[in-house]
């Protein structure tokens, strides 16, 4: 069952816009410069430029890239936009949680990401108000975002998880998409997670599990469990695999491909929750019920390591699908944390060591089949889910992406305009300096 199922419906899904748009004069990767017409949320035909008429609005992509539109795979709405508050910790009523989720997505709109998946936390004091808020956070997103509610009980196991197990599934029935949680945090991570497992298939829902992934014997039985569940399993952040013995680490790689696991990596920073659990396994503290603290590190092992992220490498030679989504945004486990997909892509091809195509994908092609969305080309028949960045190839936006133009459903649903100037010398005027968007005097930039 994809993300997107519940938006599909008749009573919940927001209509396609079924006016006609040109993109015109757009680049492709491939180095071709078309018109796109767009209608009834699809593209309808790619043509050479000025070749599409179009009864409807044209929409002016010269000097823009045009590529699907990224996706959000592991955003946690319900914590977004606390770490600054002025009056200290942020409030979790459902009336905050709600304005900060929909705040957090439309600023991950404005980065591109057309659809997210978030990890919402239920139990714990505020039982599923979370969960409430996100959800209603979602519906009045509907036509812009499509956003997507995972479940995140605390304990599963044992008499404490007997009203996690309850909450959860009270959660899936009120909308939660997809089926989650933290098996390092329970006393029998097993047991936590054929617990996911059972509910996930007796809702035919998708699973997403946090994990650290720096235990071996524990990745392997999540490994087992998870084979051949559909529709599909995802794991995250799994940086602990990067502290690992090389060996092990290709072991557990072998192991999780086998399987067909899709590992969702986190390049800008871990989240909360796996950083708690590391830590407290770590030090034999426990923590249940405290708000998350800051990242941790854990010294050197393979690449990726030092940063707290997957070895995405190691991953990829061994057949596992990678993904990568943004984590926190602004909150007490990254303060700083932007939600952006192309920041994520930027850091994999300048720091992972992957192609800029290939980076790219992960938080596009690879974020929107983990999410169970379909899939996106610039072709004719494919869902019109685009995202027209300033630029002439991917190298190029993955370092200066500013200036961006999103689509959702066929349709204009954000738009970022950046311009650079600079001041009236000679050596500007000869050197033909480059200018983003339109001067904010009035005249036309390249």
């Amino acid at each position: 069952m994809p993300d997107s199922q519940p938006q599909q419906q008749p009573s919940e899904g927001a209509p396609a816009d079924t006016t006609a748009l040109v993109l015109c004069g757009a680049r492709l990767t491939d180095g071709r410069t078309v018109d796109v017409r767009l209608g009834s949320g699809r593209i309808e035909a790619v043509g050479t430029a000025g070749s599409l008429a179009a009864h409807g609005t044209r929409v002016d992509l010269a000097g823009y890239l045009l590529l699907p539109a990224p996706a959000e795979p592991h955003a946690h709405s319900d914590t977004a936009l606390t770490a600054l508050t002025p009056d200290g910790p942020g409030s979790y009523s459902p009336e905050d949680v709600q304005r900060r989720a929909t705040e957090a997505t439309l600023l991950q709109l404005g980065h591109g990401a057309t659809a997210l998946r978030s990890h919402v936390r239920i139990g714990d004091a505020q039982e599923l108000g979370r969960m409430e808020a996100v959800l209603q956070a979602r519906r009045s997103l509907r036509g812009l975002a499509d956003l997507t509610a995972v479940a995140v009980p605390r304990l599963l196991t044992g008499l404490a998880g007997a009203d996690g197990l309850a909450m959860l599934r009270d959660a899936v029935k009120m909308g939660a998409g997809v089926v989650g949680g933290c098996p390092d945090l329970d006393p029998d991570p097993a047991g936590y997670a054929e617990a996911v497992l059972g509910i996930a298939a007796e809702h035919g829902c998708p699973v997403d599990l946090h994990t650290d992934g720096d235990d071996p014997v524990r990745l392997a039985r999540l490994a087992a469990m998870a084979g051949g569940l559909r529709p599909g399993v995802a794991l995250g952040p799994c940086a602990g695999l990067a502290r690992l013995p090389a060996e092990t680490a290709a072991r557990a790689a072998d192991q999780l491909a086998a399987a067909g696991v899709t590992v969702v990596c986190l390049p800008q920073g871990g989240c909360g929750g796996v950083e708690r659990a590391d830590a407290d396994r770590r030090s034999g503290a426990d923590r249940r019920g405290t708000e998350p603290p800051g990242a941790e590190s854990w010294g050197p092992g393979l690449p990726g390591a030092e940063r707290g992220v997957a070895p995405v490498q190691l991953l990829r030679a061994a057949g596992v699908r990678i993904a990568a989504g943004s984590g926190a945004l602004r909150d007490v486990s990254n303060p700083v944390g932007r939600g952006d997909p192309l920041e994520a892509a930027y850091l994999l091809a300048s720091q992972g060591g992957m192609r800029a195509a290939d980076a790219y994908d992960a938080v596009s092609g690879a974020a929107r089949a983990v999410m169970g969305r379909p899939e996106v080309r610039v072709e004719a028949g494919f869902p019109a889910e685009l995202l027209a960045v300033r630029g002439e190839r991917i190298e190029g936006v993955l370092s200066l992406a500013y200036s961006r133009i999103v689509i959702h459903r066929g349709r204009v649903v954000a738009r970022t305009s950046a311009v650079r100037e600079y001041c009236d010398s000679a050596a500007a005027v000869a050197l033909e300096l480059p200018r983003q968007g339109r001067s904010v005097l009035g005249n036309p930039g390249p």
